[in-house]
């Protein structure tokens, strides 16, 4: 069993690398907490042309805070606790069904040469990640 689950997990890495997927944690939150927070002090200091100022320097800071945190997400696979990876596994493995595989390059080449599979799993791998670990998925350029 843990080879199977090998085999997915490494399989998701080769899919999610070949489509140049990224992930983060929403931060949205922060961000907007951010500029309302500078808005507020501006607004204090300043009056209203202090909330307008807090809120466009509030704004940039709590975007700048926030960007840059997507990661690889084949990274995020291989660094998923084994509890997390079952899960993922059996997401992927709902779609595979009775496919039959040897060893990792072979459940490659059949997922790979199948459009539909290959978009099944790639469609399950972006879900998981929004689902279960309240991530926003981009793809790279």
């Amino acid at each position: 069993m843990p080879t199977l689950v090998d085999d997915v997990m490494r399989l998701c890495c080769e899919l999610s690398s070949n489509q140049q997927m990224k992930a983060a944690v929403k931060n949205s939150g922060k961000g907007a907490m951010m500029a309302g927070a500078i808005a507020f002090a501006g607004g204090l200091m300043g009056g209203p042309p202090g909330i307008a100022v807090g809120g466009a320097v509030g704004g940039l800071l709590g975007c700048w805070m926030t960007s840059g945190q997507f990661r690889p997400l084949p990274q995020i696979i291989m660094e998923l606790p084994p509890h997390q990876q079952e899960k993922l596994y059996n997401d992927v493995m709902a779609i595979l069904g009775n496919l039959n595989w040897t060893d990792l390059a072979q459940l490659t080449a059949l997922v790979m040469g199948n459009a539909t599979l290959k978009q099944q799993v790639a469609a399950a791998l972006v879900n998981y990640v929004t689902r279960e670990l309240r991530a926003e998925v981009h793809y790279s350029d």
